[in-house]
């Protein structure tokens, strides 16, 4: 960076930090309003699923029943059951 050895240099380069800033910011809250992407963290939505599927494993319901039932994947379903068999030391299939 050139040294500033004029007023009209440095006002010049205080509109180009500025137009900087700004571009700055619309960014950052482009970044703040993004929503996060792969799998949900462990929210009220989550809970309420993980609940009614250990819940429906508990009663014997199949895992295509309990998947059709929440409208979620076969395959979250078996990851429901993982978490909870990892959390309750149960390691029955």
């Amino acid at each position: 960076m050139a040294k500033i050895k004029t007023l009209e240099e440095a006002l010049k380069r205080i509109a180009e930090l500025e137009r900087e800033n700004e571009e700055m910011r619309e960014e950052l809250e482009y970044l703040r309003k993004k929503k996060d992407s792969g799998r949900k963290k462990h929210n009220a939505q989550w809970t309420a699923t993980y609940n009614d599927v250990v819940t429906c494993i508990g009663k014997g319901m199949t895992v295509i029943e309990i998947a059709e039932r929440n409208n979620i994947s076969v395959r979250s379903v078996y990851r429901y059951k993982k978490y909870f068999d990892s959390i309750s030391g149960d390691k029955k299939t």
